[in-house]
């Protein structure tokens, strides 16, 4: 990309009313989901201490989520996004009011954790596509790089920093059921918000000449864009694998570990992943200066390969500050990939197809992330916590790095995006609006 287009200005977007409403209400919102980040652990661990039930919860939230993503793909190309978004929140938010009223009068039971988990995770199977596709619906193309630096800015201080250390705070004051109950609140701040977003035309409403279709032929059509290009369906692929080693432990284990191995509380756990938070600020604060790299896919799969490997940082660190420092490595790497990969789709992806090619991403990449929450307890049964973690960050970053090199998944590095999606090769404009393979 030209130079003068790489030194973005992080807060250049926030001029932008709708992108600026809309991340106001996500900013409180993350802040709420970061405290229930810690409190949900916590709370899993206070009725029973064993890993396989944290898994067992995690894995009734992923399950809903992973089964509706294609749903709320092509529900976010069909329906004003706002809407979606809007609905999303409203569920979520009864989940948590409804979590935290069972545990402030001391009624929760394992059961119940896993059934409102089950109901947050189909509100954000809704939520997670729409909110990537009205991004460039409030946002023009030259803005996309800063609009998503400032979402990896914004997204880890509220929900990986403020949020993890609000919340073990409040843990340790009050209790966890409150804790529940701010989170509650912030979807209330989130759907306010929404509500005063100005209405976006759904692009498959908005484009002339497209013909009403069923969802479901929809959802094939965004199949077959997926299917068709290399960049995007092996980079998801390698997401399935990896997240299917690595994201079970990461998340099952490491509360686990501050909390019987080293003796910690809630509110050490919420510093340490508060330290992730740091890390996620700094990728954010240097990709905004630096811009988009021109080798974009061997950036992202390389800032991964890192990111993976730091999961056995966790089975090697000692003490807290040790799980600190592989915390911050962790979230550095994964952002700064993260970055790079969301402009690259939002950029080659035509509008139309954004919300359904999203809800793919999500979908394939996080398909079995319940299999791997639900692996977590029973294999650290059999190998040890410290063991499952190391093994769980080395195979992870080989399968990470062993994709990068699968025969065509780089080519798109010499595809130049422009507007809407349709890419142009470097010797100038093509002569079809819509390039069937990009690295064919």
């Amino acid at each position: 990309m030209p130079a003068a287009a790489s030194r973005v200005r992080l807060l250049e977007p926030l001029r932008l009313r709708g992108f600026r409403t809309l991340w106001a209400g996500m900013t409180v919102s993350l802040i709420g989901d970061g405290v229930t980040l810690v409190a949900i652990a916590w709370q899993v661990y206070q009725l029973s201490n064993v890993p396989t039930a944290l898994g067992l919860t995690a894995a009734a939230m992923a399950i809903p989520h992973v089964l509706l993503l294609l749903v709320g793909g092509a529900v976010s190309d069909r329906v004003e996004r706002r809407r979606v978004m809007l609905a999303a929140d409203l569920v979520r938010g009864a989940a948590l009011m409804t979590l935290g009223v069972l545990s402030l009068t001391g009624a929760l039971q394992i059961w119940h954790m896993i059934l409102i988990s089950a109901c947050y995770g189909a509100g954000s199977a809704f939520f997670g596509p729409a909110f990537d596709a009205i991004v460039p619906d409030l946002v023009p193309e030259d803005l996309l790089p800063q609009a998503n630096s400032l979402d990896q800015f914004v997204r880890p201080i509220a929900a990986r920093l403020v949020g993890p250390a609000i919340g073990g705070w409040i843990i340790a004051v009050t209790g966890v059921g409150w804790a529940f109950m701010i989170d509650a609140g912030t979807f209330a701040v989130s759907v306010c918000c929404l509500v005063y977003l100005r209405f976006v035309q759904p692009p498959i409403l908005r484009e002339a000449g497209i013909e009403d279709t069923s969802t479901w032929a929809e959802i094939k059509e965004g199949f077959a864009f997926v299917r068709s290009r290399v960049w995007l369906w092996g980079t998801l692929l390698a997401a399935t694998l990896s997240y299917l080693v690595f994201l079970g432990p990461a998340e099952i284990l490491l509360p686990y570990l501050v909390k019987n191995d080293l003796g910690g509380s809630a509110a050490d756990l919420g510093t340490i992943l508060a330290a992730g938070g740091i890390g996620a600020v700094t990728a954010s604060l240097f990709m905004a200066h630096r811009g988009i790299p021109a080798r974009t896919m061997t950036f992202i799969y390389l800032a991964w390969t890192a990111s993976t490997l730091m999961v056995a940082g966790y089975g090697i660190a000692r003490s807290a500050w040790q799980l600190m420092a592989v915390c911050f490595a962790f979230n550095l790497f994964e952002t700064a990939g993260l970055i790079v990969w969301l402009t690259l789709k939002q950029t080659l992806v035509p509008a139309r197809l954004l919300g359904r090619v999203s809800s793919f991403d999500w979908f394939i990449s996080v398909g079995l992330m319940p299999v791997s929450y639900a692996l977590a307890g029973p294999v650290a049964g059999l190998l040890g916590i410290r063991e499952t973690l190391v093994a769980a960050g080395v195979l992870g970053a080989t399968i990470t790095l062993g994709f990068m090199f699968l025969p065509g998944i780089r080519d798109v590095e010499r595809i130049e995006p422009v507007s809407n999606g349709i890419p142009t090769p470097p010797g100038g404009p093509t002569q079809h609006p819509d390039p069937a393979l990009l690295s064919r």
